[in-house]
This record gives C-alpha cells, sequence and structure tokens, in this order.
C-alpha cells in the first residue's frame, strides 16, 4: 500500500505547481505518477514474494497479487480523493474569503496587494501602477495568484489525483505479478528480485531527475528498500510455509 511519506510528497507536488508554470505543473504530476508506481512495485513484490516462499501454487499466488494489486490501486486512489478533496475545499473557502473581502474593503484590499508587489521587489510607484492595472483586469485573479499561490480557476481536481493513482499504482504493480508468474517456479523469486530491483533502479532515476536530486542517492534509496521488504515478505513467508507444511 502507499507510504504516508509518498503520500505527502504527491499531496506537496499537488500544491506546488500552483506556483510553477504549466511545464512544472506536468512534471510534477509525473513525478506523482512515479512515486505511486513505486509503491505498487515495492507493495506488491513483497506480497507475491511472500506468498510463492511459502506456497508453489500458481493460482494461489495470482489470487494474492491480483487482490493486492487491486486493494492497493484502490486505496490509492480514496486516499488521494480524500485529501485533494479537503484541499480543494480549503482552496475554494480561501477564494471565496479574497471575494468577500473585495466587496466589503476595496482600499484595504489595493493596499495589500501593493504591500505585496513591494515585497516582491517593485518600487512604491511601480506597485501602486501595477496594483491599479491588476485590479482593472482582475482584482480577484491578482489577489489569490500572489497572496495564495494559484488562480480562482486552478483549484484542486481531486478526480484526477484519484484516477492518477489508481493508474500509476497499477502499473507499478504489473511488474512483480508478472514476474512472478511467468517463470518456471525453480526461478520465479529469483527472477522477480531481479525484475523489481531494475524497475526501482529506474524509476529512482527518473524521479530524481524530474526533481533534480543526486540519482544514485535516490536509486540506493529505493533499491534498498525495496530489497529489504521482500527479503523480510520472503523470509516471512518461508517460515509460515514451513510451518503449515
Amino acid at each position: 500500500m502507499a507510504t504516508p511519506s509518498s503520500r505527502t510528497t504527491r499531496r506537496a507536488s499537488h500544491r506546488n505547481e500552483r506556483h510553477t508554470g504549466p511545464l512544472s505543473a506536468r512534471l510534477n504530476w509525473l513525478r506523482a505518477g512515479v512515486l505511486g508506481a513505486n509503491d505498487g512495485i515495492i507493495s506488491t513484490a513483497g506480497l507475491v514474494i511472500g506468498v510463492a516462499a511459502a506456497t508453489a501454487e500458481r493460482d494461489a499466488i495470482a489470487t494474492a497479487g491480483i487482490a493486492g494489486l487491486v486493494a492497493g490501486a484502490v486505496s490509492m486512489a480514496l486516499g488521494e480523493y480524500v485529501s485533494v478533496s479537503t484541499q480543494r475545499d480549503t482552496e475554494l473557502s480561501l477564494v471565496a474569503k479574497e471575494r468577500r473581502e473585495l466587496q466589503e474593503m476595496p482600499a484595504a484590499e489595493f493596499n495589500e496587494l501593493v504591500g505585496m508587489l513591494k515585497e516582491r521587489g517593485l518600487s512604491e510607484e511601480t506597485s501602486r501602477l501595477a496594483a491599479e492595472e491588476l485590479t482593472g483586469q482582475d482584482a480577484l485573479r491578482a489577489h489569490v495568484a500572489l497572496e495564495l499561490g494559484f488562480t480562482a480557476d486552478e483549484v484542486s481536481n481531486p478526480w484526477a489525483a484519484a484516477f492518477s493513482s489508481f493508474v500509476s499504482f497499477t502499473l507499478g504493480s504489473l511488474l512483480p505479478l508478472i514476474a512472478i508468474l511467468l517463470p518456471p517456479e525453480s526461478i520465479r523469486i529469483p527472477v522477480t528480485f531481479a525484475g523489481v530491483l531494475i524497475g526501482l533502479t529506474v524509476t529512482g532515476a527518473i524521479s530524481a531527475e524530474l526533481g533534480q536530486s543526486p540519482k544514485l542517492r535516490a536509486m540506493a534509496r529505493l533499491v534498498g528498500g525495496g530489497a529489504l521488504a521482500m527479503a523480510v515478505t520472503f523470509a516471512i513467508g518461508e517460515a509460515l510455509g514451513t510451518a503449515v507444511g
């Protein structure tokens, strides 16, 4: 399932795209998709390897893997929907508050806009001229953009976030599921280990590239965490399989 840290990172990506241009916004969504795929890879890999260590029955492994994929994808989608819906409600409330303040105290709001422009390095005279022009065009849009970091028509879309999380988790889960089911019984676990580590290496490199962070460190974290998760579930599955047998 999704880890708290990865969900927090995705929510931060949704918020951060308010402060960036269209290209950066797309990169944030792509980064969130990569994180969702990582969740799918690691959680499903741990599940199917644990089951495969306990039993050689392909049907049992497939059932567990598919159930984990569906449960994880739905959980991810619901979590993102609830989280982004809360964010959307907050954003709409803030927009309504700005609209009300502009109606009730336009002079104070104008001075506030001048102050925000001055904080960005403009002179008093230039700030007043810019504030007058922005107010004349769309006062609400100007206040929301400068004070809150997004435009009134760019509030978060919970359905898009839920769909993105569902798809990315599902695609990530398919890697370990296919890797565990296709090979013969004698090599299915080593093949899955190798396939998952390669997949995590690739997604780690992509996420580091998108985030402009050191690739080696990102890949090492993902590969190390994935290897540990698979080793633990393998040991538990093998112990339970031996005990039952």
